[in-house]
Order: structure tokens, then C-alpha cells, then sequence
């Protein structure tokens, strides 16, 4: 695990703002779901991804495919995006 040096305390309703240097590493934005994990007395925090969810749209359908053993999921507009960025 990389240390970041930032510290940050918990205010009166529980809540830690996250810098702005480590929301834009993650390319978090306002009102992105962020998933919570717990390791032993640590808490790990992780952008949320729905499974499904299109790696170039960000759609969510049943209907977009999984492809390299579920580690590339696209849309049909996703894909034709893709397929355009290879042909150029």
C-alpha cells in the first residue's frame, strides 16, 4: 500500500473530505458512488463500478458484452467507438 501523506479529520456527522490531488488520481467526480471496504482496522476506499457497466460509455445493461474473460466490458456503442479507434 502507497502512503499518500495526506491527513484528513472525521468531522461531527462522520464525514472525511477527500483532497482534491487524490480525487483527480482517481478521476472521482462530484456525486460518483464509491464503494467501501473493510481489512483487518483499515478502510479502503474504491470507485465504484457497476458489473456491466460499459469501460468507454459508462453504460450499465445486461445487454453490453463481456469480453477477455469478463475484464473488458463494452456497449454496442462502446464497441463501435473502439472498432473506429483501431481503424484510424
Amino acid at each position: 500500500m502507497k502512503s499518500t501523506g495526506m491527513v484528513r479529520k472525521v468531522d461531527e456527522l462522520g464525514r472525511i473530505t477527500l483532497p482534491i490531488e487524490l480525487r483527480r488520481s482517481l478521476d472521482l467526480d462530484v456525486k460518483d458512488p464509491v464503494e467501501i471496504f473493510i481489512d483487518g482496522d483499515q478502510i479502503i476506499l474504491k470507485k465504484y463500478k457497476p458489473n456491466m457497466a460499459c469501460m468507454a460509455t459508462g453504460e450499465v445493461s445486461d445487454d453490453n458484452y463481456s469480453l477477455l474473460g469478463g475484464k473488458l466490458i463494452l456497449s454496442r456503442e462502446g464497441l463501435e467507438k473502439l472498432l473506429d479507434e483501431i481503424e484510424n
